[in-house]
């Protein structure tokens, strides 16, 4: 299936691979913000690997980062986009636990979706009329009722054959230590839907006083709320060319309802990486739109570093009248909020101001010490224009003389990029006493010979697995680093069965550290025509270290038996 679904094809519709350096491609990197283009792909290989963050794999591997997907979900992805039928082994037990689960989950939400409407759930429909949540977008969100008992829900999804075990691991159910009980009572239950329609989690509001206010699914085998935003499956398919980021999934709705079908929420964490970076597939446009109290404007800050990393336009939505866009639509209706959209600021404006608010502006030490502040903000603009913009702005609002503004900027700016490329220059160069680091991730190994001698020949045995005939390989115990003994001990298995070798049949035994690893081993240079030598070199090294180090062992628990045996007779009094 990789066989018909090259890599640089692949790659090349998420990443704009413009440079070309041998026979590989490179581009920008789509798992980390840089400037520089540090991600290669190599065509020979069928690989990918980033310079910078570390990550590498096969195609598989890159659809399963780029896309949130799991392995069996990504092959099912490509083998669509290849349109060929999908491998018989991709139908492993994971896949059919992953796609059990998504059917329950499915279940559950058309039971919730049910209860909604029967009279027990007065409570629920009193409270979406409260907060003129209307029935057709209670449809469109597919909203439910989760009922004030211990077991409703469980009782109808083991009524469809799913089991206890089944449920609590889809985190519907919890158990304590006789008997379990439904995760979700007395709410007013949000299905999260992923981009490809599947029900993959739950959100409830409580519709009394309990605590806590909103409830998510805990993390599951198809959840993960760091990586997902709740109703991106709908604004998705909006025409506006943004994304209207709010804080919760009332606003969302509410914000749906009145026509701004591009709102999307977090699920109860604060905007993450992952995120972002799924919001910067569908556009390059972000409105804030956060509740105006402290906590808001925090999580505003904080979000628009995390999206501006992505070069995506960021705007703030500064919200006045209301302390957040639900009650804003609610008491004001909906052009109040479009007309706060349009004043939206950009995140240079907003964060200006929101200095500027910390500052008494009338006292000179003020002034300088919101210059400083300011400074840090303009002094980050690529754009020479545009911090001249800002520059004159600044000096007008403090009256100050706008030549001392600008120079302090570009001051500043050279200081910032002074401590950049210190901090590059840091990262890359290895001290002489320092244990060696895999690039790319916070790997040290504490033998650092030994762990060269190991990665040559994971690297040989990766790239020829024939030049292990007739060779008696070191046995695992002698690895010196555990990630790398992993490794090892995979491409042995396979090598003895005779199996073939790939990135792709590895990837199912190691975890994706592991990948990254072996990927950034497979991209360094190798002369296989010298390859058995070298293997024998390697061989002798993993010998001798594995000996140096069991001796040392064996001397430091000599060293402390007669330690031990010391303090003995001195707290016997026998030692004199």
């Amino acid at each position: 299936m990789t066989d018909r679904s090259d890599i640089v094809e692949v790659v090349s519709s998420y990443v704009r691979l413009t440079k070309r350096s041998g026979a590989n491609y490179f581009g920008l990197c789509p798992f980390h913000s840089e400037k520089t283009p540090s991600f290669s792909v190599s065509p020979d290989r069928q690989s990918y690997h980033c310079f910078g963050c570390g990550k590498g794999g096969d195609v598989i591997g890159f659809i399963m980062e780029i896309e949130n997907l799991s392995f069996p979900e990504a092959v099912e992805f490509l083998a669509k986009r290849a349109n060929m039928k999908l491998p018989e082994e991709v139908n492993d037990r994971e896949s059919k636990k992953r796609t059990r689960m998504l059917a329950l989950n499915r279940d559950a939400a058309r039971w919730f979706y049910e209860q909604l409407h029967t009279p027990q759930a007065q409570i629920a429909r009193a409270y979406m009329e409260k907060r003129r949540i209307g029935p057709a977008t209670a449809k469109n969100f597919g909203l439910g009722y989760a009922p004030n008992n211990w077991r409703d829900l469980m009782d109808a999804m083991k009524a469809k054959g799913y089991t206890d075990q089944e449920l609590f691991e889809a985190g519907l159910i919890r158990r304590r230590e006789r008997s379990s009980y439904d995760t979700f009572r007395n709410r007013l239950m949000f299905p999260v839907i992923d981009v490809r329609g599947n029900v993959i989690g739950f959100s409830g509001r409580i519709l009394d006083d309990g605590e806590p206010k909103y409830m998510n699914s805990p993390d599951t085998l198809v959840f993960d709320k760091g990586r997902n935003l709740f109703a991106l499956n709908l604004a998705k398919k909006s025409k506006s060319g943004y994304i209207i980021l709010s804080e919760g999934n009332i606003d969302v709705v509410s914000l749906h309802q009145a026509g701004f079908d591009s709102a999307v929420a977090s699920l109860g964490t604060s905007l993450t990486g992952e995120q972002a970076r799924l919001i910067s597939r569908y556009t390059n446009e972000v409105i804030i739109a956060y509740d105006g109290d402290g906590a808001g404007i925090k999580a505003s800050q904080r979000a628009i570093g995390i999206l501006e990393k992505l070069d995506l336009k960021v705007r703030v939505l500064r919200m006045s009248g209301a302390k957040d866009p639900d009650e804003l639509i609610r008491t004001k209706g909906p052009e109040a909020f479009r007309a706060l959209l349009e004043a939206s600021e950009n995140q240079v404006d907003y964060r200006l101001r929101s200095i500027a608010a910390k500052y008494v502006l009338d006292s000179p030490e003020q002034k300088y010490e919101f210059l400083k502040e300011a400074y840090g903000v303009v002094a980050r603009l690529p754009d020479q224009a545009q911090r001249d913009l800002y520059a004159s702005r600044l000096a007008e609002q403090v009256g100050v003389k706008e030549d001392a503004v600008r120079g302090d900027i570009e001051k500043t700016r050279s200081q910032l990029i002074r401590r950049a490329r210190t901090s590059e220059t840091r990262a890359s160069a290895r001290a002489p006493d320092r244990p060696a680091a895999a690039q790319g991730r916070k790997l040290y190994f504490d033998d650092p010979r030994a762990a060269a001698a190991e990665q040559g020949l994971i690297r040989l045995l990766f790239l020829d697995a024939g030049c292990a005939r007739g060779v008696t390989l070191p046995e695992s115990v002698e690895f010196s680093s555990p990630e790398l003994r992993h490794i090892y001990e995979a491409l042995c298995e396979r090598i003895e069965r005779h199996a073939p070798v790939s990135l792709s049949l590895l990837r199912e035994t190691l975890s994706s550290e592991e990948v990254d690893l072996l990927v950034r081993l497979d991209q360094e240079p190798v002369n296989l025509s010298n390859g058995g030598q070298a293997m024998a070199d390697y061989i002798s090294i993993i010998h001798d270290r594995y000996a140096e180090r069991q001796a040392a062992s064996a001397q430091k628990r000599a060293s402390d038996d007669l330690m031990a045996m010391r303090d003995k007779y001195r707290a016997t009094k026998a030692y004199k």
